[in-house]
């Protein structure tokens, strides 16, 4: 009886994780391409602040879809934690600590983001700066906002690498995903680098390194995990 109960509960976590991480791809998903590229014009104030005005719920749907999302991050490695600690323990607190401080990153710079509406808002108190002032200022904090998602990028892209080395040696998921993990890793660092120190460079490297995290979502929501096997490793760990 204990036996089933650990595998039915051991393949609801891992469809609880595919589906939390699907969640978050939806939400970091619709935050990137319905603001950061929707409506930011790079260099461009007055066409920027335009867009924003022009579709301000969505803008402010934007914003509190990033922070749904980092708020699902935080139960998506608890899942993880919880399938992956009988590989090495060590490692999977590392992941957890990582995605933590990748979400304190990036909640706090979304205050960066937000302080675009007030600025936008018309406010008495705003009248000491003109139309253009106030444009100028809205764009920089949205710059801010970018360089503050690419500090936290350094921990989105770490976390991949505990998580890469724990499912390559779990045993009870797919080798190439844990190989295809740690790429991705690389993925976000490469871009991180080339955002501080080259800043002309134009190539995105996460955009094509990003099967292992698609490939890991969709083998948790369809296929789960190897319970015999995960069921040994605990034995093992005992």
């Amino acid at each position: 009886m204990n036996t089933n109960v650990n595998v039915n509960s051991i393949q609801r976590t891992a469809r609880i994780a595919g589906f939390l991480y699907l969640i978050l791809a939806i939400c970091g998903g619709f935050a990137e391409f319905a603001i950061r590229q929707g409506m930011i014009v790079p260099g461009d104030a007055a066409a920027t602040v335009q867009n924003i005005m022009a579709s301000v719920a969505t803008f402010r749907l934007g914003v509190a879809s990033e922070l749904i999302g980092q708020t699902v991050f935080i139960f998506l490695v608890l899942a993880l934690y919880k399938l992956l600690k009988p590989v090495n323990q060590n490692q999977a607190v590392l992941m957890v600590i990582l995605v933590i401080v990748a979400v304190t990153i990036t909640c706090i710079n979304m205050l960066n983001q937000f302080a675009v509406l007030p600025l936008l808002s018309g406010a008495d108190y705003l009248a000491v700066f003109d139309a253009s002032q106030l444009q100028a200022l809205a764009l920089y904090f949205l710059n801010l906002h970018e360089a503050g998602y690419m500090i936290a990028q350094i921990f989105f892209g770490l976390w991949l690498l505990p998580l890469g080395y724990l499912v390559y040696k779990s045993g009870f998921m797919p080798k190439i995903v844990g190989i295809l993990l740690i790429v991705a890793c690389f993925g976000y660092l490469f871009d991180v680098f080339t955002f501080f120190l080259v800043p002309n460079f134009e190539l995105v490297i996460s955009e094509y390194t990003f099967v292992g995290e698609l490939l890991m979502l969709l083998w948790l929501l369809i296929k789960g995990v190897n319970v015999e096997k995960w069921q040994k490793l605990v034995l093992q760990a005992a």
